[in-house]
């Protein structure tokens, strides 16, 4: 019984669905009708003043937008003249010409849309679920941003410093929203995440005004360490880019080892002239230390053959 039920209910459903011919002739000749009756001048009218319309808004959007980029990099114009007058860091100023960039591209985009027609107020909403979804995914990006103020508040480097970082070496360059732009010695240009760099070990070479320049001298055994000693004070002296203070030029005997003496040379000089102390030295001790009757050890092994 309960099936005879089910079944007369689903045949009364698919006789429902079916529509009746008449009703079809009926649709059918209302819809010629409209199509017989229908003022196509007025359409067409009609049609080309939307287009015309729609053409005008998407052509004021393009002004608005190109616009928006000139006022966009006028601003910036105008903030670099100013940072320069007030001797702003150049790693703030890098961050900040940053900074407004995406802001003011943000807006001159967000009055584009407007222009459409379209409601900035939902496209926001859009944009602001898409984002919390987007900042979620780029998580490590965030980061980056955020090490970036941490760097500009805390500064242990600035643009132009020669910093090594994260086992990479170079000039610090620029100070972006989400990297530290390197330059290393050989121009090859190294970008290095904020976040990371501003969690590591930071070497910063530049920062001190003064260094101490480091030589470990190998002289062979049986040489005399006073006649190194003296000779080697001699060649520091004539040098004027070496600094007497934070302390005297030194030599001393540091090491004996199994197969060289070891005298340590430690001088101090300007930033600036670090390494030029140190090749110049370098090839005058290579150079003059032999003349004084002082060799140089080359590694050796003795071998000793018993025949029995």
């Amino acid at each position: 019984m309960k099936y005879l039920l089910q079944t007369a209910d689903a045949t009364k459903m698919a006789e429902e669905l079916i529509v009746p011919d008449s009703v079809q002739k009926a649709q059918l000749v209302q819809t010629v009708d409209k199509l017989i009756h229908t003022d196509y001048n007025q359409l067409f009218n009609d049609l080309l003043s939307q287009a015309c319309w729609i053409a005008l808004k998407i052509v004021l959007a393009f002004v608005i937008y190109m616009v928006g980029r000139w006022i966009t990099k006028w601003i910036i114009r105008i903030l670099n003249r100013y940072f320069e007058r007030r001797n702003v860091d150049a790693s703030l100023c890098s961050f900040l010409r940053s900074m407004v960039t995406v802001v003011m591209n943000l807006l001159v985009i967000l009055a584009a849309i407007q222009t459409l027609g379209i409601n900035t107020t939902s496209f926001l909403a859009i944009f602001a679920s898409a984002g919390l979804a987007v900042g979620m995914a780029l998580s490590g990006t965030l980061q980056n941003f955020a090490g970036g103020v941490i760097l500009l508040l805390l500064r242990p480097y600035r643009v132009g410093d020669f910093i090594t970082a994260q086992g990479q070496s170079g000039t610090v360059k620029a100070i972006g929203l989400f990297s530290t732009q390197l330059s290393t010695p050989d121009n090859r240009i190294i970008y290095v995440p904020n976040n990371a760099i501003s969690s590591s070990i930071i070497d910063n070479y530049s920062q001190p005004k003064i260094r101490r320049v480091d030589w470990n001298i190998s002289i062979s055994y049986g040489d005399d360490v006073d006649v190194a000693r003296e000779a080697i004070l001699a060649m520091i002296a004539e040098d004027k880019r070496v600094l007497t203070e934070p302390a005297a030029p030194m030599v001393a005997l540091s090491e004996l080892r199994e197969s060289a003496v070891i005298l340590v040379v430690r001088v101090w000089t300007s930033n600036a002239d670090y390494w030029g102390v140190k090749f110049d030295l370098n090839e005058r001790i290579y150079k003059e230390l032999p003349t004084k009757g002082i060799h140089f050890p080359y590694p050796q092994m003795d071998v000793h053959i018993k025949q029995n």
